[in-house]
């Protein structure tokens, strides 16, 4: 067990906590316990690289933690109507969608190896810079700036999902034309 993959575990046990506050009502607490997984996040990754302890259970675990703390913060919001439920639904169809491609890639004997691309990660930041709008918003006057956030949010995390929905294609395509030649 590396120090980045006990970042990791972190991340995923403040999840509840993020929860529970927000449910209490306690948003400026919620924001710093989301602010502190944010900031896990990056700090688990340069550790890894710097100090040379990737693993490959940090390969699997870290983007995981991602997604629990997102889907977590986007249906909490989403059921609080702090945020558009249309929103929480794209948020969360376009990762089930990635799941079930890589699924598919996997039963048909093509398992892949995911690599995000520049799209995928500006969509992640844009995702968790949503949360953190929304979270601040009853402390900074931010109401405009956080109703153009949902609709970066949608178009970064629509493009993002049919990037992946091509490279899915592409990948099982080629290995449809292989297996006929």
């Amino acid at each position: 067990m590396t120090i980045p993959n006990l970042i990791t575990v972190l991340r995923v046990l403040l999840v509840p906590i993020f929860i529970i506050y927000i449910i209490n009502g306690r948003i400026l607490a919620s924001l710093i316990i989301f602010i502190i997984a944010s900031i896990s996040d990056a700090l688990d990754g340069f550790i890894a690289r710097v100090f040379h302890q990737k693993s490959d259970l940090g390969a699997h675990l870290d983007p995981l933690a991602d997604k629990i703390l997102l889907i977590a913060a986007y249906v909490t919001l989403a059921i609080l109507k702090m945020i558009p439920s249309w929103l929480a639904v794209l948020v969360i169809s376009r990762d089930v969608i990635i799941l079930l491609g890589v699924l598919v890639l996997y039963l048909n004997r093509h398992p892949v190896k995911i690599h995000p691309s520049l799209l995928s990660k500006a969509t992640t930041c844009m995702q968790i810079a949503t949360i953190l709008i929304v979270l601040s918003t009853n402390y900074l006057n931010i109401e405009l700036i956080k109703i153009y956030a949902f609709w970066l949010t949608a178009g970064f995390t629509i493009a993002s999902g049919l990037q992946y929905i091509r490279i899915g294609l592409v990948i099982l395509t080629q290995a449809e034309n292989s297996n006929s030649a």
